[in-house]
């Protein structure tokens, strides 16, 4: 006999912080460990310099719509779906593309990295870009979702899309045995919707192969989250978030009309108890 995955998921009530101002390093690491679930900083990073990173999105010659089933456009590359040749090429090709995205500015993400990792090596711990024979990651992303349904971006998990990246990849170490972290530079928010949801579950591979989506995490039924509760962080321009990606999460409906969701975006994780790994 073969037991059942239950139909009902299992609820994990996440661990959230939301505050104003500057974000910190040790934060950071609360969630990279697992101690926080979710983190919210309101005025995270400068609104002059989150108003010119859009500018410099809308024209960015490297700005594409996405064509692997997830309804938007992008500046940089990502490993969903793609085998590690695939993604590092797309890496190396759009170098250019992601620096066009800061110009002459401070570059929050790159900043926040290296503060990050000078904080990590006084413990003893190494923060690098992914990379392998193909090439290596960019420092960020930048992505505007166009979902037209319930939701902008549909109910996911940033794991299952690590553990099957394939053996090329050197992350999937990070999903194996630690929390996959999503972090997230808000540069424009619609006036209405937009939100970051998070339901208090946290799938395992057994609830994803009940679903159908052991392999991408992407895209959960809403009937199958329907009894879990959850959380909306009510985002502006200027705010950063972290996430536990391992936790289902999606973007809310947003007004058509006016300023778009943009958001500059990474992942990051302990890949061994002395490395940290950054990719996107």
């Amino acid at each position: 006999m073969t037991t059942q995955p239950s139909k009902t998921p299992a609820i994990s009530p996440p661990v959230i912080s939301e505050r104003t101002g500057a974000i910190c390093t040790a934060e950071i690491i609360s969630v990279l460990k697992g101690d926080i679930t979710a983190l919210h900083i309101k005025e995270g990073f400068n609104i002059e310099v989150a108003n010119q990173i859009t500018a410099n999105f809308m024209r960015n010659p490297g700005l594409k719509e996405r064509s692997d089933g997830v309804p938007g456009q992008y500046v940089g590359s990502s490993h969903y779906r793609r085998d590690a040749a695939a993604y590092f090429a797309e890496s190396e090709s759009t170098r250019a593309s992601v620096a066009a995205l800061f110009g002459t500015l401070v570059d929050p993400v790159r900043g926040l990295f290296e503060a990050l990792k000078r904080d990590l090596h006084t413990q003893g711990v190494k923060l690098r870009l992914a990379r392998s024979a193909h090439g290596q990651a960019n420092i960020c992303r930048a992505l505007s979702w166009s979902g037209a349904g319930p939701y902008a971006l549909e109910a996911h998990d940033d794991v299952a899309q690590v553990l099957c990246a394939g053996r090329d990849y050197e992350l999937a170490e990070v999903a194996r045995k630690n929390t996959v972290v999503a972090l997230n530079f808000y540069a424009s928010m619609p006036e209405q919707g937009g939100n970051l949801r998070i339901w208090s579950h946290k799938p395992t591979t057994a609830d994803r192969k009940s679903q159908g989506v052991e392999t991408t995490g992407y895209p959960y039924p809403i009937s199958y989250l329907e009894a879990v509760p959850y959380h909306d962080f009510n985002l502006k321009a200027g705010d950063i978030a972290l996430i536990d990606g391992g936790f289902i999460h999606a973007v809310t409906r947003q007004s058509a009309r006016g300023k778009r969701r943009l958001l500059l975006n990474c992942f990051l994780g302990f890949a061994a108890p002395d490395l940290v790994l950054w990719w996107t």
